[in-house]
C-alpha cells in the first residue's frame, strides 16, 4: 500500500529508487490507507519522517543494511519498532535547546506523546519513550534519552562544554511556525509539508563540529555514550526491528557470523524481549591541539531486533501489544557503541 501524500514526500526528498525501497521494506500502518491528496496529516508526516531516518540509519550500519536486504529478499517486510537516539541535557548547547526538548518540539506537533520515564542511572542518563497517539501500535516510535553531565566530574563538564557549546538549532523560523501550524490543526498542505520534512530529518544529526581529541578522550574515560554523541551527534543510535522471536534470530544471525550481541534481555515484565548488533565501526574526524583535523576508528549507529508479546487490556477487553520499555534492557542494548577502538 502507497500512501500518495508520504509518497510524494519521500520521491522529492530522497528520489524515487529510494522512496519504493523503502515502501518495499517497512510495515504500512492501516490508518494511512485513507488519505486526502494534498493535505498530509500529521500520522503521514511523522510516517514520512520515520521512513527518511530509518534510510539514513542503513546508509550509516552497513549490518543493518544487509540484514534488511536480506530480509526483504526472503520476502519479508521490517515492521519499524523504534527509533533511538542522544541527547545532553545541559545549559550550554549554543542554539540548541538542551536534552529532550530539542526533539519533543518536533515529536509533538506530529502527534507522539510522552508514554513511559526510564531511569538509567548507571549510564548517567534519562531515557524516555514517545508513541504515536494515532496508530501507537503501527507508527515507530522514539526513545529518546538524556545524559546528564552534572553527574560526571567537573573535567567531564567542560569536555562537554566545550564539544556542544557552540551547537546550531537546525529548525528554521518558517519551520517552528510549520510545527505550531501543524500542533494546532493536525495537517499541512503538501507543499508546506515537502518544506518540512527535510528540515525535520536534519534535525537528527551532529548540530556542532567535530570535538577535539583531548575531550573526546576525556568524555570516553567516563562515558562512552557521551563520547558517541560527541561524534555522532542526534543521529539515531538505532532502529529495530519488530520480529516474532528474537531468541531464533539471534540464534539464525550468530549462525551467519554476524556480530550479536551474547545473549538477549529480557523485560522484568517477562514480555518484552531485545537483542542487537553491535555498532558499525566507522571513520570520523576529530582536532588535534594544532586545530587539524585527523581520523579516528569509532563506534557508530546499529540495528536491534524486539519481540513484544501482547497483554489483555480489561478497559478495551482486547489483547494490546505491550508498548513498554525496560531500563535494564535499554542499558544492555546501550552497550553496543561501547568500546571504541583506538
Amino acid at each position: 500500500m502507497r500512501n500518495p501524500n508520504i509518497e510524494a514526500l519521500l520521491v522529492r526528498m530522497l528520489g524515487a529508487r529510494k522512496s519504493d525501497f523503502l515502501f518495499d521494506t517497512l510495515n504500512a500502518p492501516a490508518i494511512l490507507g485513507d488519505w486526502e491528496t494534498g493535505t498530509v496529516t500529521r500520522a503521514e508526516l511523522a510516517q514520512a519522517m520515520n521512513m527518511a531516518l530509518f534510510e539514513g540509519l542503513l546508509a550509516r550500519s552497513p549490518n543493518g543494511r544487509t540484514y534488511t536486504d536480506e530480509a526483504v529478499a526472503n520476502g519479508r517486510t521490517v515492521y519499524f519498532d523504534h527509533g533511538a537516539l542522544r541527547t545532553v541535557r545541559w545549559p550550554h548547547s549554543g542554539a540548541l535547546p538542551p536534552g529532550e526538548a530539542a526533539f519533543t518540539r518536533i515529536l509533538r506537533p506530529l502527534g507522539f506523546r510522552l508514554n513511559g520515564r526510564y531511569p538509567l542511572d548507571k549510564l548517567g542518563m534519562t531515557g524516555r519513550a514517545y508513541v504515536h497517539d494515532d496508530a501507537p501500535e503501527e507508527i515507530a516510535q522514539f526513545f529518546l534519552s538524556e545524559l546528564h553531565p552534572e553527574r560526571f566530574s567537573t573535567t567531564f563538564q567542560q569536555a562537554v562544554t566545550n564539544v556542544i557549546g557552540a551547537s546550531r538549532d537546525p529548525l528554521t523560523p518558517l519551520a517552528v511556525s510549520q510545527l505550531s501550524e501543524l500542533e494546532r490543526d493536525g495537517w499541512l498542505p503538501l507543499d508546506a509539508a515537502h518544506a518540512l520534512l527535510p528540515v525535520i530529518v536534519g534535525a537528527f544529526e551532529r548540530q556542532h563540529d567535530a570535538p577535539g581529541v583531548a575531550d573526546y578522550e576525556t568524555l570516553l574515560a567516563e562515558s562512552a555514550e557521551m563520547a558517541w554523541i560527541a561524534t555522532e551527534g542526534n543521529a539515531f543510535n538505532h532502529a529495530t526491528d519488530r520480529v516474532d522471536d528474537v531468541f531464533q534470530l539471534s540464534d539464525d544471525e550468530k549462525a551467519k557470523g554476524r556480530p550479536m550481541k551474547p545473549e538477549v534481555e529480557r523485560s522484568r515484565s517477562g514480555r518484552v524481549f531485545q537483542t542487537a548488533y553491535r555498532a558499525d565501526i566507522v571513520q570520523r574526524t576529530l582536532r588535534d591541539p594544532d586545530g587539524n583535523l585527523t581520523a579516528r576508528e569509532v563506534p557508530g549507529s546499529f540495528y536491534e531486533f524486539i519481540t513484544r508479546k501482547r497483554e489483555f487490556d480489561p478497559a478495551s477487553r482486547r489483547w494490546i501489544t505491550d508498548l513498554r520499555f525496560d531500563a535494564g534492557n535499554a542499558q544492555g542494548i546501550f552497550k553496543m557503541t561501547a568500546g571504541a577502538p583506538n
